[in-house]
């Protein structure tokens, strides 16, 4: 394959080749694509292109990042873009080189992850109950996060669940993660039970929409904007309606707020962190060991419980 001719050809290609060869997640596409084009503008202004950038010339792109204040994880996501493109270029030809190769990331922050407490997660869920326009909006906002909480699905994978994968009052859902891998995840009653109740509605509601001519939505939570169902955005600006309503700070609660709930309440009430990591959909156990410290917390706590030595003696214990 011949080399494109300039920097924005040379990142449709890249992504039309992850999409083709590798099934790239869309929201992955789209942040790599954002991240090369902030890297093209930076060359641009400099009279540098992608086919003759040096690995000074990376480096000095990541020393920029790192002083106009990007997080740790926001350079690590940009260079991990970078080497992914340069190594496309090298196995393409593009390139006798690979000037990334050799640079070393920022890391990630070992940061513990913002998380909520039972008492918080149960009122927003009861402010879901409560919060909708009409009967059968309370009855979707209620099935969204009780699906969420008990599963942990990323909220990408849980707005664009098919229809399908919700029939016959399943014990058990089929996720289609990132990089199109499937896991199952397990439902609670509630969960359940809020399942049930949407679907009935949805589907009263899908059979007025078939009555005039129109094809009812595949999606468990359809929608009339272009991408067919709910989207990321309106269930970000929902579960912010669910905190006002239920009185928990609206800073602390976002979709990933109500993941990470999801898997600290299970490890800290002695779920095992391989059965965490399945249930995430992670890929590797690394990424499922920032909730140790929850695990770390409760084992401190049953030495302090029941360990001998840890006990306050009386007079009449014997040594």
């Amino acid at each position: 394959m011949d080399a494109p001719r300039d920097d924005l050809q040379w990142i449709a290609t890249f992504l039309d080749a992850q999409t083709a060869d590798l099934g790239a997640a869309r929201n992955t596409l789209l942040a790599y694509g954002r991240d090369l084009k902030d890297l093209a503008g930076w060359m641009a202004r400099r009279g540098i292109s992608f086919s003759a950038a040096s690995q000074d010339d990376i480096e000095s792109y990541l020393v920029a990042c790192d002083a106009e204040g990007l997080s740790r994880a926001t350079r690590a996501r940009r260079l991990s873009a970078i080497r992914q493109i340069y190594r496309f270029a090298f196995e393409e030809g593009w390139r006798t080189d690979n000037p990334a190769i050799q640079i070393k990331g920022p890391g990630r922050s070992k940061s513990l992850p913002k998380t909520l407490e039972v008492t918080e997660v149960d009122r927003l869920l009861e402010a879901a109950r409560q919060t909708g326009r009409t009967p059968d909006d309370r009855l979707r906002n209620t099935c969204l996060m009780e699906l969420l909480y008990a599963t942990g699905m990323r909220v990408s994978e849980l707005v664009s669940l098919p229809v399908s994968a919700a029939r016959g009052d399943p014990r058990m859902l089929l996720v289609l993660g990132k990089g199109g891998k499937e896991r199952m995840v397990p439902l609670s009653p509630p969960a359940r039970d809020a399942l049930a109740e949407w679907l009935q509605a949805r589907d009263a509601a899908a059979a007025e929409v078939e009555k005039q001519g129109k094809p009812a939505s595949r999606f468990l939570f359809p929608s009339r904007g272009k991408e067919g169902h709910l989207t990321r955005h309106r269930f970000y600006l929902l579960i912010k309606e669910f905190a006002v309503t239920g009185g928990v700070s609206p800073q602390k609660v976002t979709p990933h707020t109500l993941r990470h709930a999801f898997a600290t309440h299970l490890l800290a009430n002695g779920a095992d962190l391989r059965a965490i990591q399945a249930l995430l959909g992670h890929a590797d156990i690394a990424t499922t060991e920032i909730y140790t410290h929850v695990l770390d917390a409760r084992l401190s706590e049953l030495v302090l419980q029941h360990h001998p030595l840890s006990r306050n003696k009386g007079p009449g214990d014997k040594e």
